[in-house]
């Protein structure tokens, strides 16, 4: 028995891994399996005899009909073209996210077992008018490629689950900060650069204005509600699978008192103002508060403070703070 994450060698996908691995050897695992096979673009950073890399293209049918088998207990699919990456190249946002989305589940529907299956959504299928807080059942109205696609993404899983094909999940993840290592192509890669840098000596943009609120999550707390997910009983998510995981919300003024908080004024000192539209209208876009009391109540958890969450980064990737 397997469980397929792709996006295994990225951030998240490689500590789902170590948590899956770690819940297996406490004899905890929150489902039954054997080996765990990270399908990627490179081969994962994890090694343990019960993880099998696989290295190729996520909207290969073939290889993914090879990699996703009668044995596969669950699939992760975390891989995807991000924010910032999918407005510059729609086609190949087009190709991985819609298509091989697509591919993933035709290839779990023919194992004929009903894997479950979860998908990681975004919170950017959210635009237009909305309330302060938003609530479960907000209607998607997205502003943005990545957006767009994800909320296609969302209703594929939803279907498959319909009917029956397989038993799916659908986690719309909070902005994740702060993120260790360097920017990448997603619109909010600042929400982790104004304190990742600043933290570790380096100077810093702001892109947006400091009135901007954000849902945020810690990766730990991330990666915790992604591994509790395989273990809820799909029974008690209903007919319609999708979930807003839960989140801070803070605007980046506030993140930036966090930073002071936690780093100090000399930290603080290096984030300056530099606005850019590019992100504004993605980023501005996106909503800054949900109701996440059914999340909470089926065992989803949260980060207590803002401040806990800088100090978890400074505690695990600062050196001599």
């Amino acid at each position: 028995m397997n469980i397929v994450v792709t996006g295994g060698a990225g951030f998240l996908g490689s500590r789902v891994i170590r948590l899956l691995l770690e819940r297996k050897d406490q004899g905890t695992p929150p489902i039954a399996f054997d080996r765990i096979v990270s399908f990627d673009l490179v081969e994962s950073p994890v090694d343990d005899p019960h993880v099998t890399s696989v290295v190729g293209d996520i909207a290969d049918p073939a290889l993914i009909a090879s990699v996703i088998t009668p044995d596969t207990v669950a699939v992760y699919h975390l891989a995807a073209v991000l924010s910032g990456g999918s407005e510059d190249d729609f086609d190949l946002a087009m190709r991985v996210n819609v298509d091989g989305t697509r591919a993933l589940l035709e290839a779990a529907r023919t194992t004929g077992t009903r894997p479950r299956f979860l998908f990681t959504s975004s919170l950017a299928v959210f635009g237009g008018p909305m309330p302060a807080r938003v609530p479960e059942n907000l209607a998607t109205q997205p502003e943005s490629t990545y957006g767009a696609f994800k909320a296609i993404g969302e209703l594929l899983v939803n279907e498959y689950s319909r009917k029956g094909f397989v038993d799916g999940r659908v986690l719309r993840l909070p902005t994740i900060s702060v993120r260790p290592g360097r920017p990448n192509s997603a619109a909010s890669s600042f929400a982790s650069g104004i304190l990742r840098e600043p933290l570790n000596g380096v100077a810093s943009s702001c892109p947006v204005p400091q009135d901007t609120r954000m849902w945020l999550s810690s990766p730990d707390t991330a990666v915790r509600n992604l591994v509790h997910a395989l273990e809820v009983d799909g029974a008690e998510l209903g007919q319609w699978r999708t979930l807003n995981l839960p989140g801070i919300s803070v605007t980046v003024g506030q993140m930036l008192d966090s930073l002071e908080r936690v780093g100090g004024t000399e930290a603080r000192a290096l984030v300056t103002d530099e606005p850019d539209q590019r992100v504004m209208d993605i980023v501005c876009s996106w909503p800054g508060d949900f109701d996440v009391e059914r999340p909470l109540a089926l065992g989803f958890a949260r980060d207590e403070s803002f401040d806990e969450v800088v100090a978890q980064y400074r505690d695990e990737f600062v050196p001599a703070h």
